[in-house]
């Protein structure tokens, strides 16, 4: 079977377990078992960590690639999959000391790669292939991107206080809508994020929730991102709230950013507005790189219509395999010669 076909297969099966595949799930369960066999089948030493990171090891592997098996409700058939099922492919196609990785429960905090970083469980360098799961690439008319940077992300809270009031009987000019208040924030943090940042309330929570009740309380998520600390910083100030969750902004470096940039001369370059793997072990000081794929659909992502090409998932298994012969061969100790 073509390298291309198999993958797209093997996503198939994955996408037959479910569309629906939290992690630590008995779904995401059943898909790390897939992923165990088709690492058997492909001859690799399989190793399960404390946390369940799968991993097809050949050799004394330094160099890591992979991406993860969760997904988020009703999600898409490519985003980490992709990068994991690529990265079986690529590694078998060539002959040098490499592992493959699935970790665990990316979706809701990269629980897997954190899980590495607290055990001190490291590679000297990780290279991950991604779809971009958004429309860059698709407008510049680019099937691969290299990934300079992975946005910081700061997320919080914000409560609106009002009172609560009979939707009929109350007149207009005497409400204290809560709701009403948290809508004006809405469209003034949309206003806040300037260009290369991005801001966006996900939820907002109705109190008291009755169709016939003026709202009293209403509590509104928020989640913003930028490529630099500073500004992250000047963002959340603009928003005006409190995070409870951060992360740093990270840069991609080192020996995975070199090859991908000497295997594909000219390709063109972006920052990743999704956290991802690679930032948590980037930001743990693991050299670090990833390959975007475009995605289609107007880049749509966390979706069944999540949609990349198999022309473009081949040209990036061919990219990602030359890359990471080249980091073996940049990162790898020599073989001591005989006496």
């Amino acid at each position: 079977m073509p390298a291309v076909e198999r993958v797209v297969a093997r996503l198939d099966e994955l996408y037959a377990i479910g569309s629906t595949r939290i992690g630590f799930s008995l779904e995401e369960d059943a898909a790390h078992e897939l992923f165990r066999r088709w690492l058997r089948e492909a001859g690799l030493d399989v190793e399960v960590d404390r946390i369940g990171n799968t991993f097809g090891r050949r050799g004394d592997a330094a160099v890591w690639t992979g991406s993860h098996l969760d997904t988020v409700p009703n999600g898409g058939r490519f985003d980490g999959a992709l990068g994991v099922v690529a990265a079986l492919e690529a590694v078998q196609q060539v002959d040098v000391p490499l592992a493959v990785v699935a970790f665990r429960d990316e979706e809701r905090g990269c629980a897997g790669s954190r899980a590495c970083v607290e055990d001190g469980r490291l590679p000297r360098a990780y290279l991950e292939l991604h779809i971009e799961q958004g429309p860059v690439l698709d407008r510049a008319g680019s099937a691969l991107g290299i990934v300079t940077a992975i946005v910081g992300q700061a997320r919080g809270e914000l409560v609106f206080e009002g009172r609560a009031d009979h939707a009929g009987t109350t007149p207009m000019d005497v409400r204290d809508d809560a709701l009403v208040k948290a809508a004006e924030f809405v469209l003034d943090a949309q206003a806040a994020a300037g260009p290369g940042t991005v801001a966006t309330v996900g939820r907002l929570q109705v109190e008291p929730g009755a169709v016939n009740v003026v709202p009293a309380r209403v509590t509104a998520s928020i989640d913003a991102r930028a490529a630099t600390s500073g500004e992250l910083e000047e963002l959340v100030a603009a928003i005006g709230f409190e995070p409870t969750y951060r992360t740093a902004p990270v840069a991609m470096s080192g020996a995975p950013f070199e090859a991908l940039r000497e295997v594909v001369p000219g390709a063109h370059e972006l920052v990743s507005g999704a956290g991802h793997d690679a930032g948590i072990l980037a930001a743990a000081g693991v050299p670090s790189g990833m390959l975007f794929v475009r995605s289609l659909n107007g880049g749509v992502s966390h979706s069944p219509d999540e949609l990349t090409s198999s022309e473009d998932i081949a040209l990036a298994v061919d990219v990602l395999a030359r890359a990471l012969v080249r980091i073996a061969e940049w990162v790898s100790p020599p073989t001591p010669s005989a006496s």
